[in-house]
């Protein structure tokens, strides 16, 4: 992972008006009040058994601490989110906003930052989808208080 690529990519959501419909973007997605993009995304793990997957996501969890260091030094330290009730209560049928929902059913955790001047929110996280799929490193920016 390259941090200062990272980094360039996170001020450019930052910067980036919202669009009134969901629409995909070139790193991931966007909708009114949010854009998530992919930072970094691993290979698959359909020909894995078990060992990659495992040191991957110990990897991937890393980069995303190396990376909220450095956001750390920006915005102070980020709170802890976790997301395993969001994907609960959106089982259960309550009407969570985007991005949350969405992050919700394959993020179960998120650094997260409020940002200055604007009320905005910056959360990275480690996407795991299922066992075969890959790993993604997510930067979200939303205007939508985390639930």
């Amino acid at each position: 992972m390259d941090i200062a690529t990272c980094l360039t990519a996170i001020e450019s959501l930052c910067a980036r008006e919202f669009p009134t419909a969901h629409s995909r973007t070139e790193h991931g997605e966007s909708g009114p009040g949010f854009h998530i993009a992919a930072l970094e995304t691993s290979g698959d793990f359909s020909e894995d058994d078990g060992t990659g997957r495992e040191e991957t996501a110990a990897q991937f969890e890393a980069d995303r601490d190396a990376l909220a260091e450095r956001m750390a030094e920006r915005w102070g330290p980020a709170q802890y989110i976790s997301l395993y009730s969001v994907l609960e209560r959106t089982t259960l049928g309550e009407d969570i906003p985007q991005p949350w929902a969405g992050l919700g059913g394959h993020v179960p955790d998120v650094k997260l930052w409020q940002l200055p001047g604007s009320g905005g929110w910056l959360a990275l996280g480690v996407s795991q989808w299922t066992d075969h799929a890959p790993f993604q490193l997510l930067a979200v920016v939303t205007t939508v208080d985390p639930p």
